[in-house]
């Protein structure tokens, strides 16, 4: 605070030295005889002088009191203060601590089509053109069947019953795909046979172990990962509707065929279970092609050995 009051004063008087300095040069060189004020007069010129001083000081002590404004500079931060031993390690720590925390996982949320509300058993009509086009595949399939495997051409199942597959959609609350309807229609399952290849080959579900497959596999894994079931093992809105034989993986012993698009994805034990083929048709159309030309399908050649249906490796062989 005295430094302040001295920086005042000393600015009061430099600026009377200056005012006075001021009127000596306006002075002519030779002095006239000056004609003597009124002393009314020179007392108000030192007034307003003196005045004037006082008004400095006051702005000048003013200036100096309010915050930031001081007459000593008050110099910037230019960085950060240097930090301690102690702070240096504590912030080394909860770097170290942060890498080591495992990220956070994303909730486990339930699978909405495990759950399904009720819904009426409704027999909905199946498209004649697809109906005669699965037939069709179907006749090619039973004549090689019976003429080279007769073994596997007896296990073809019966014809199922549109009220059974009407049920079960009711209950698992999934439409299935005219394709898949019209094939059960025609052979509900077979013990022997399927639309898959491996050493063992595959079965074709019934409508029944369908709806049962689709119950355990939801009771067994009821979480759903996200907006694309392709890389799942498991969605509720799959129909599993082929059992693969002696599967090596167990998480790969189903083919499905998703009740949204119609694709038809199994599991390589590799790459998850995405989508291979369009549809149902489709993998229909494949097998029949192959067994009538006895090209490969999918890297798999059908053989026969004792009358039943074998399909053998392409690059591996038959072990």
């Amino acid at each position: 605070m005295l430094k302040l009051v001295r920086l005042a004063l000393t600015a009061a008087i430099l600026t009377a030295i200056a005012v006075r300095l001021r009127r000596r040069a306006r002075m002519p060189a030779k002095r006239p005889v000056p004609q003597s004020p009124a002393p009314a007069v020179r007392r108000t010129r030192m007034g307003l002088t003196w005045v004037a001083i006082a008004a400095i000081v006051v702005v000048t002590l003013t200036a100096a009191l309010v915050p930031g404004s001081t007459g000593r500079a008050t110099p910037e931060p230019t960085g950060s203060p240097p930090m301690t031993q102690d702070e240096e390690r504590r912030v080394s720590l909860e770097a170290q601590t942060a890498v080591q925390q495992p990220l956070p996982t994303p909730a486990e949320i339930p699978d909405p089509h495990c759950s399904p509300a009720p819904r009426p058993v409704t027999v909905r009509p199946i498209d004649p053109v697809v109906r005669r086009a699965v037939n069709r595949q179907w006749v090619r399939i039973e004549r090689w069947l019976k003429a080279n495997a007769p073994r596997t051409y007896r296990t073809l199942g019966a014809p199922g019953k549109a009220r059974t597959i009407a049920v079960a959609e009711a209950q698992m609350g999934v439409d299935f795909p005219d394709d898949l309807r019209a094939s059960l229609l025609r052979h509900n399952g077979a013990s022997g046979f399927g639309f898959g290849f491996w050493f063992d080959g595959a079965i074709n579900q019934s409508i029944r172990e369908i709806r049962d497959t689709w119950r355990w596999l939801c009771s067994w894994q009821r979480t759903d990962l996200g907006p694309d079931p392709g890389i799942e093992y498991w969605n509720g809105r799959m129909i599993p509707f082929l059992y693969y034989l002696e599967r090596n993986s167990d998480s790969a012993e189903y083919a499905v065929v998703d009740s949204a698009g119609g694709a038809v994805g199994w599991d390589d034990t590799i790459g998850g279970m995405a989508p291979r083929v369009s549809s149902y048709y489709t993998l229909m159309r494949a097998v029949a092609d192959a067994l009538e030309r006895g090209t490969p399908v999918e890297g798999w050649r059908p053989a026969v050995e004792r009358g039943v249906l074998r399909w053998e490796n392409v690059e591996y062989g038959n072990p």
